[in-house]
Formats: C-alpha cells, structure tokens, sequence
C-alpha cells in the first residue's frame, strides 16, 4: 500500500507560498512535457493572480520516492477563515512558511494556532532568504517564541527548519550553504510529518470541502477517516441535526498532480472528491450503509456584513456588462452559493434587489470584482454590519483585539 503525507501549507499573504508549490511540482515533475507551464500554477483565477493573494483553498499532489504527498493550500487572510478550519481537518503536518525579512504575521499566527490546537507537527520554511538585510536566524527564534505562546507540545516544539529561496529555487538546513534544489524539504516532509494513517473497518469521510462543475453539479471533497470508499455503491450520508440519507458514489476521484485521476475505491488517509451525491453540506459526513457513524461536526464563521445587490438602473445602463436583468444577477447569486460557504443570499421586497452577506469587505469585494470580469453590471450599496436579536435583545457583531507583546514591553 502506497505511503501518503497530507500536508498543509501556511503562510501570510504574499510570503511565497504559491510559488513554493510551483517549485515542489517541478522538482516531482507532475506536469508532462506537454503541458504548457504557468507561473503560480496554484492561483488559477485572474484575481488570485493580480492580487497574488489565495482565496480558494486547492489540493495538488505529487509523488516523491514512492510516497504520494498531497499538498494543500490555505488562504492567509481572515476574511477566508472559513476555508481554514476545514482545510487542517486533512492535514497529518504543516509547512509554516515565513518571509526571512518579516517575520511571522499576525495572520500567520491566527491559522497557526489552529493547526497547534489540532496537534498537526509543523516544519518551519524560512524563504526569501536572498534579500538583502534578512534575519533568517532571528526569524526562527521568533516563530519557537510564538509556538511556545500558542501552547505547542514539545514534539511541536522540536521543529525542522528549511532556509531557502523559493523563487531561486532552492532549499537547504542551513541558510549560507544554499543548494541547487528543494530536496532538503521534501526529505523533510517524508521523514518528519506523520504517515496517513489506514484505519480499518466501517467507511467514514467528513466532507471538509466542495468544488462546483456545471456539467456535475457540486461535488464532495474530504479525506477518508476509516475504512475505503468504492465507486458506485451505497453509503448513508449523516446531515445536520440527526437527518440520514441514503446516497451513491456516481465517481470516485483522487488527487494527481494539478488534476484528478478517477478510480474504482480510494483508501482511509487518501484525499478524494466524489461526484453524484446530492444536497450535501460541509461537515456532514458519508458513512457505513448498515452502521452509520457520524464525525463531529466542523463548524463555519457566520457573515458579519451584509451589502445590497441591486440592477444597474443609471443612465449608462448597457454601456459595460452583457448580463443586466435581475434574472440574470438573481442566478449568477445563487449559482456562486453553489461553492461559497461563508456567503448568503436574501430576496428583499422587490425583485431586482438582493441582499448578500459575507465574513468581511474583501470577501465581498472579491465577488463583486468576479461578477464585474463576468460581464454582470450591478450596483451595490455600501456594507452595514449585520445585527442579531437573541432572546429578544438587539445583538452587533463586535470584534475582539488581543495584543500579545514580550513582557519588557
């Protein structure tokens, strides 16, 4: 049975962690010579590009000594919290990737603690150590302090470092004796973060996240807990609040390179995506036919903000956009539920005016800046924060500010 490492990837925006994994499948060679190659392979949107910043979480695997390493992305901001939770549910370990020059981020620090909570072991990744003026070594004292303050176990503690330069290309343990390659890291991956464990008996998979194919419709992404699922037979699907539902596995589809491969069963500790099972939700969790048993459920951040969504009704109405009737802006709305978890959509009195709710102004201004490249034309009122009555009593949604500073100080 082929060894697998599930490992996530944490980084604050814009620290290098998109092109680390471009280096990672260069040096397995996942894509063939045919493939027509693009730098940050992993942004695959125009947006995720121009911004450099990642908003969806995506998996890519590679295979490196035998073993089949399955990559997985996290967003570096809070505004796509939501994703993050659910994306360390299947990891076994993380690359925590810090910039050389700046040091752990307050982002960084907020998925980090996520990932020491669940007990993942952690291998730290100094990059861009070929700028000028860094301080890779004061930057690992820095990021064993902030460990040590999130309450890491010793072996979380006891931590590999890797010094390198992504976009250079290279990796090595010690920061002034660079190499010629990334293999120092991927020798680390393989010898420091756990093996996927097999688990025998009954079949359990928690979906943690969702892909949307118009062709398909949605389909289900998780890591199988226990057991092997097989194509095109019966399991129950456990849902919110005690509902069970009998459902079938039309396609089975593990990770392979940048795409998927499909196959006839995947096994416990494999990362799969499954196609033809319907009215699913995140955290429910497909199980045993006979002997359903469900996995705690994982829960996502609430929307805070909430903008209105309206046609455009202005004297330039047409000059921009193809798409302008509020059948068309009613359909793209609830076409993008399909896929974004954290939003919501609410019909208001009258027909061309909806009401959209998000976790944050760039969770929101990203998918107004996607319909606008889509040819939409709307307008949009400015975002008013979401208030909530519990037992009667008029609640708002505050934000809690924790500064941890060194005691000197």
């Amino acid at each position: 049975m082929q060894s697998i490492r599930n490992v996530a990837i944490i980084a604050h925006v814009d620290h290098g962690k998109t092109t680390l994994v471009d280096k990672i499948i260069d040096e397995c060679q996942t894509l063939d010579e045919r493939t027509e190659r693009t730098d940050l392979l992993l942004d695959n949107n125009d947006l995720e590009r121009e911004r450099g910043i990642t908003i969806l979480s995506k998996n890519v695997s590679v295979l490196y000594k035998d073993v089949k390493i399955n990559v997985i992305d996290t967003p570096g901001h809070a505004d796509f919290g939501g994703e993050v939770e659910r994306v360390l549910k299947m990891a076994d370990g993380v690359l925590l990737l810090v910039d050389a020059f700046e040091g752990a981020m307050p982002q960084t620090r907020f998925v980090l603690g996520k990932a020491i909570e669940l007990g993942l072991k952690p291998i730290v990744v100094v990059n861009k150590v070929d700028k000028e003026n860094c301080t890779p070594d004061l930057v690992q004292e820095a990021v064993f302090d902030l460990m040590f303050s999130l309450d890491a176990t010793e072996d979380q503690l006891d931590f590999v470092t890797i010094f390198g330069s992504s976009k250079q290309g290279w990796m090595s343990t010690d920061h002034a004796k660079p190499t010629t390659n990334i293999i120092p890291l991927l020798d680390a991956i393989i010898s420091e973060i756990p093996e996927a464990p097999y688990r025998l008996g009954d079949p359990q998979m928690q979906i943690t996240s969702l892909d949307y194919n118009k062709f398909v419709g949605r389909i289900a992404i998780g890591r199988i807990f226990r057991g092997d699922l097989e194509e095109g037979k019966d399991y129950m699907l456990c849902k919110a609040k005690g509902i069970k539902k009998k459902v079938r596995i039309k396609e089975l589809h593990v990770f392979d390179g940048m795409g998927k491969a499909r196959v006839k069963t995947a096994r416990s500790g494999d990362i799969c995506s499954i196609t033809g099972i319907e009215g699913f939700e995140i955290g429910d969790t497909l199980s045993d036919l006979e002997n359903p048993e469900e996995m705690p459920r994982i829960s996502i951040d609430e929307p805070t903000m909430s903008m209105l969504f309206t046609i455009n009704n202005s004297p330039f109405f047409g000059k921009e956009g193809k798409f302008v009737t509020s059948r068309h802006l009613r359909d793209r709305l609830y076409q993008e539920l399909e896929k974004n978890l954290a939003l919501k959509v609410v019909d208001s009195s009258t027909e061309d005016k909806f009401d959209v709710y998000g976790r944050g102004i760039l969770h929101l201004s990203v998918l107004i800046e996607t319909m606008r490249r889509e040819g939409y034309e709307l307008q949009v009122g400015k975002p008013q924060v979401i208030f909530k009555e519990i037992d009667g009593i008029k609640n708002e949604p505050y934000e809690t500010l924790v500064i941890d500073s060194p005691e000197e100080f």
